[in-house]
């Protein structure tokens, strides 16, 4: 496959309901389940090793309009959990026959219950990730949380997860991430073969398929893009953080390169490619993955990174994807990412490294305010 059709092809499949994806599926793996998982980090390992689809839930972006969830919910409440529950409500997760949330924010820790509440039939597990990285309990304590999501799988599916399974699992997922390591790398030595909205489309596609399905074109990618023509143009290269958990619009991320950036790197969809190297490959494969998650994990708001200041994972990804300026780019509501945003713009500040704020909910459509703000700010810096 060509690279225009590869990412053809993940565009469509992007477009696809969740429900859509998890029953076409299904329909080809008769008596299989599937299981999504809401941002940040959920093990797609434990998932897939009980020989369920994993899935993440990402909300409903710009194709959903909210008609009931709005009422479950405060009105400074983030966009992505109000259409996460309006998916349920409208029927587009139907597929879907579990979730699994996580304590990364107080909105996500509530919204397994609410969605609990509202759609007693489904599975529904919540992860209890550790808040002390430093202790010495955290990857016993991790490790049994694993276990106890995986407990739960058997219990209610009848699917167990052995530790060869797992093992197997572990490796696969490590393959995956390898090469959207290897997609983050091109576009640092040369974002000019690929743009990060096709990048997006790329690993979102990824995130919709059982791994064995995805490696194939993912290898297809990394093998045809450096001989993909392409002109470099005069761009600022900059670091896209802080959306994290609710995804920024499509437009967006198209206003920010059209605007004059090169974003050549980020953390969208951080929890697919959340390691930083390969889960160790020997020992009991459910302490690989929790020590994993404590010791190589990317730096997130929504991880509690100890003794270490918040924006020092910042300024080492400024540094080492050699970008001149960060375009901070929060949700409208994330507390996590609002919250370090002070403290990241003063290790920023102290590193000399110019930023930018941009705002964003999943439903925006209209960029005209965001693109000016961009061209100013890469005007001000390549014309200083």
């Amino acid at each position: 496959m060509t690279v225009d059709a590869i990412i053809e092809h993940c565009r469509a499949v992007v477009a696809e309901p969740l429900g859509a994806v998890a029953e076409r599926w299904k329909a080809a793996h008769p008596g299989g389940r599937a299981v999504a998982v809401y941002p940040v980090w959920a093990p797609a390992e434990v998932i897939h090793a009980a020989g369920m689809l994993p899935l993440a839930l990402l909300g409903g972006g710009t194709s959903v309009e909210l008609t009931h969830a709005d009422a479950r919910f405060q009105s400074f409440v983030c966009s992505i959990a109000k259409s996460s529950l309006e998916l349920g409500f409208q029927g587009l997760v139907r597929g879907v026959d579990g979730f699994v949330f996580s304590n990364i924010c107080d909105v996500a820790r509530n919204l397994a219950s609410i969605y609990k509440r509202n759609f007693p039939e489904a599975f529904v597990e919540y992860l209890h990730l550790p808040q002390n990285s430093t202790s010495p309990a955290v990857v016993g304590y991790l490790q049994g949380e694993l276990r106890r999501l995986a407990d739960a799988f058997a219990q209610s599916f009848g699917l167990e997860v052995t530790d060869a399974a797992l093992a197997k699992s572990i490796e696969t997922y490590n393959t995956l991430r390898a090469r959207l390591r290897a997609l983050y790398r091109l576009r640092i030595e040369a974002p000019e073969k690929l743009s990060t909205v096709e990048l997006y489309l790329a690993l979102r596609a990824a995130t919709l398929a059982r791994p064995e399905d995805t490696l194939g074109w993912l290898g297809d990618l990394v093998a045809a893009l450096p001989g993909r023509p392409t002109r470099r143009q005069d761009r600022m290269r900059v670091v896209l953080e802080g959306a994290f958990c609710e995804q920024p619009p499509l437009g967006l991320l198209e206003v920010l390169e059209e605007a004059g950036c090169y974003v050549v790197e980020d953390d969208l969809l951080l929890g697919w490619r959340w390691f930083t190297a390969d889960v160790a490959a020997d020992g009991d494969p459910f302490e690989r993955l929790a020590a994993a998650y404590v010791n190589q994990a990317a730096p997130s708001s929504t991880r509690h990174e100890g003794r270490q200041h918040r924006s020092a994972g910042l300024i080492d990804k400024v540094r080492r994807s050699g970008a001149d300026a960060v375009v901070f780019a929060p949700a409208k509501f994330c507390e996590p990412a609002l919250f370090d945003y002070v403290l990241m713009k003063q290790g920023l500040e102290r590193a000399g490294i110019p930023h930018l704020v941009v705002e964003f909910e999943e439903k925006m459509w209209t960029f005209e305010r965001t693109r000016n703000e961009i061209e100013t700010f890469v005007e001000s810096m390549l014309f200083d």
